[in-house]
């Protein structure tokens, strides 16, 4: 039975990808307990390992093993959660998509962790929620502290955000397994087209153009560090100074939900001024009726 459903999910079946986890989740539950404690964290950990698992479905070599491999994924996460417990510097566990990857939109789109069905359960949260949930697992803007830094709140609200959104996500996936739902390609290309012109009409000088099309004339820019800021005229400066000494864009990857777009770019500085920009930006737009109102920045040592 395990391996029939192990297959049946790893060939792209969500109702078989439900009806496993449900399988396996109370002992996968039982391994969290067992080394976490009865903790809220116990079941954060189970909720994790189910994402987890699905974007590695489709390197699962032994389909009659997918139980053990379930549980061992739960134990990782957990042996990562009591790292954290007792202070230790580790590396955060992964997101749902590598932060390393050198595949472009569509190959990204075509992964298990993409699929419409977890988009579409991803595209119910609220908003707050939302924007915490596609930064973690969506994007190589993953950590508890870099989420907490773009979106201007404390970590510990950044961890109650994903909670809540890994409970109404096990709900919803449940509850929508045999449900179909639209391709979320169409958004996330629209966002990937969108980064791309913008880049484009920067590099060019046609970038006043696109900032009155593209976002709200009331709209607000927010810059990790402090800056805030009318976002036309404030980004606008921003891009000058920027663009004016030398400085290239490129973009890295994209995502989106509803009423959400996250951008990830590289900074290209000139051999004159090697050192004008750190490595990358990530951009997280909050939009109505289709242009950005707010726009929140953060600058990153690395892009990958």
């Amino acid at each position: 039975m395990t391996g029939d459903l192990a297959r049946a999910a790893r060939d792209g079946d969500d109702v078989a990808f439900a009806a496993l986890i449900e399988q396996h989740r109370a002992s996968m539950r039982a391994v969290a307990i067992a080394l976490l404690g009865y903790v809220d964290e116990a079941d954060d950990v189970v909720q994790d390992a189910v994402l987890v698992a699905l974007r590695r479905l489709p390197a699962l070599r032994d389909p009659e093993a997918a139980g053990a491999w379930l549980r061992a994924i739960v134990r990782n996460n957990c042996l990562m959660v009591l790292r954290a417990r007792r202070a230790v510097p580790v590396a955060e566990p992964e997101p749902l998509l590598p932060a390393a990857v050198d595949l472009g939109p569509d190959e990204l789109l075509d992964r298990a962790a993409t699929r419409d069905w977890v988009r579409h359960a991803v595209d119910a949260l609220p908003r707050p929620v939302r924007e915490v949930t596609v930064l973690r697992y969506f994007t190589g803007c993953s950590s508890y502290r870099q989420i907490a830094e773009l979106c201007a709140i404390p970590e510990h609200t950044v961890r109650s955000r994903l909670r809540d959104g890994r409970q109404a996500l096990r709900r919803s996936l449940n509850e929508t397994a045999e449900t179909a739902h639209p391709d979320f390609r169409t958004a996330v290309s629209a966002s990937h087209d969108r980064a791309e012109a913008t880049i484009e009409a920067a590099h060019r000088g046609d970038f006043p153009h696109l900032l009155r099309d593209a976002y709200h004339p009331d709209g607000r820019l927010v810059v990790s560090g402090g800056l805030t800021g009318d976002l036309q005229k404030t980004l606008m400066t921003l891009m000058d100074y920027t663009l004016g000494a030398g400085v290239r864009m490129r973009l890295a990857r994209t995502t989106a939900s509803r009423e959400v777009m996250v951008w990830e770019t590289h900074f290209l500085n000139p051999p004159e001024a090697p050192e004008h920009c750190p490595p990358g930006m990530v951009w997280l737009h909050s939009l109505r009726a289709g242009r950005t109102e707010r726009l929140r920045l953060a600058y990153r040592t690395a892009i990958a």
